[in-house]
C-alpha cells in the first residue's frame, strides 16, 4: 500500500477512535439519513442505530454520490408505478414516490463489527447516509490504490461493464457512443480499450470534449455522417439522442439502450431504415447479469471488477463538484432543475 494510503487511512482510522471514545456506552447512537419526503422535496433527518449484529459491520461514511440520472428521476416522482418494485436500491427504505431513502453509492470505514473488517475502506450500495450497519456480505473493501474519494464511482463503473457486457464490442469494431454523461463516458473508455476499435463519443454538449480528451477518446458535437457503425451505445437520456443511435447504426448492428426514462414517452422512427437495415435494438439494466455471464459472475464478484478498474486516475475528470452532507436536500434539488455541466456530484461526511 502507498505511504499515502496508509497515512489516509490512519487518520481515518483515528478519527473513529476519538468518535467512538466520545459516545457513552448507554447513550444510543443516531444516523443522519437522507430522505425523500415527496417529489422535489428532500431532508435529512436523524434515527436511532442499533449496534451491528452478529457478521454485520458499521460504516461511517465518509463520501457518497448522487447518481444524477436515476436519482434526479426519482427524486421528482417519476417512478411509473409498474417499476417500482425494479427500481428498488438493495437497502431503500420507504415506497416510491416517497417518502423513501434512496441511493447506492457509499463509501466509508468500518468502525464496528468482525475484527477482520475494522478499519477497512469499504463500498456499499447504501443510500445517503453518515452512519449504517449492514452485512458483512454487504460491503466489497476497496483496492489499496484506489482512493475513497474515485470510489464512489463504482456503482456508475459498475453499470458501465455491464452496458459492455451487453453490447458486446469486438476487435476492430466500429463504435458510436451518445451521450457523455458518466455510463456514457465510462462505456466509450471500457471500448476504447479493445484494441482496433474506431469509436467516438458524441454529446451535443461542448464541455464534454476536455473530458473525453482527458481519457483518450475521441468527441464529435454530432452524430458522425456516414459512421456506418458496428455497435451503438445510447446513454444520452433524451429520446432524440436514440433516434440518432438509429442513424448511425450499420446494417445489422445492434443498439444498447442505457438510458433509463422513468414515467417520459419515447417515440422512435421505427418506419424509416430500421427494418431494412435488420438493427437489433437490447436494452441493458444493471440489475441483472447478462445471461451469458450469469452461471459464472455474482453481484460481488462484477462490483470488485469495477472497483479495481477505478485504479487510473484520468476518471477523476467525472467528480465535477463537491459538497457537504449537510447541504444535499438543496443540492439535490438544484441538481433535479439544472444539471449543467455536472457529471458526478460527490457528497462529503
Amino acid at each position: 500500500m502507498p505511504s499515502e494510503a496508509w497515512g489516509r487511512d490512519a487518520w481515518l482510522c483515528s478519527l473513529i477512535e476519538v468518535h467512538n471514545a466520545g459516545l457513552s456506552m448507554s447513550e444510543p447512537i443516531t444516523a443522519q439519513q437522507f430522505w425523500i419526503r415527496s417529489p422535489g422535496h428532500g431532508e435529512i433527518v436523524r434515527a436511532a442505530l442499533a449496534s451491528p449484529q452478529l457478521d454485520e459491520v458499521r460504516v461511517a461514511a465518509c463520501y457518497s454520490s448522487i447518481s444524477r440520472g436515476t436519482e434526479t428521476l426519482v427524486f421528482e416522482g417519476k417512478v411509473p408505478p409498474s417499476q417500482y418494485e425494479a427500481m428498488r436500491a438493495p437497502f431503500q427504505e420507504g415506497e416510491f414516490p416517497g417518502p423513501l431513502k434512496y441511493g447506492y453509492a457509499s463509501v466509508g470505514v468500518v468502525d464496528a463489527g468482525p475484527k477482520e473488517w475494522e478499519g477497512r475502506s469499504v463500498f456499499c450500495l447504501f443510500p445517503h447516509q453518515d452512519r449504517y450497519c449492514v452485512p458483512s456480505a454487504a460491503v466489497v473493501p476497496l483496492p489499496t490504490d484506489v482512493p475513497p474519494e474515485r470510489a464512489v464511482l463504482a456503482a456508475n463503473m459498475e453499470t458501465a461493464v455491464n452496458v459492455v457486457w451487453d453490447a458486446s464490442p469486438a476487435v476492430g469494431d466500429r463504435i458510436v457512443v451518445i451521450g457523455g454523461g458518466v455510463v456514457g463516458l465510462l462505456v466509450a473508455w471500457l471500448c476504447n480499450r479493445i484494441v482496433g476499435v474506431d469509436l467516438v463519443l458524441v454529446d451535443i454538449n461542448p464541455a464534454r470534449a476536455a473530458v473525453a480528451a482527458g481519457l483518450g477518446v475521441a468527441f464529435s458535437e454530432g452524430p458522425p455522417v456516414g459512421a456506418n457503425a458496428d455497435l451503438v451505445v445510447h446513454a444520452s437520456g433524451d429520446p432524440d439522442g436514440l433516434v440518432a443511435a438509429l442513424d448511425v447504426a450499420g446494417t445489422e448492428a445492434t443498439i444498447v439502450e442505457a438510458s433509463w426514462y422513468g414515467s417520459c414517452p419515447v417515440s422512435l422512427p421505427l418506419g424509416e431504415a430500421f427494418h431494412s437495415r435488420r438493427l437489433t435494438l437490447r436494452s441493458s439494466q444493471v440489475g441483472r447479469i447478462p445471461p451469458s455471464r450469469s452461471a459464472r459472475w455474482n453481484l460481488t464478484r462484477r462490483l470488485t471488477l469495477a472497483l479495481g478498474f477505478l485504479r487510473d486516475p484520468r476518471l477523476d475528470l467525472l467528480i465535477t463538484g463537491e459538497s457537504r452532507f449537510e447541504e444535499l436536500p438543496t443540492v439535490m434539488s438544484a441538481l433535479s432543475r439544472d444539471p449543467g455541466n455536472t457529471l458526478c456530484h460527490r457528497i462529503r461526511y
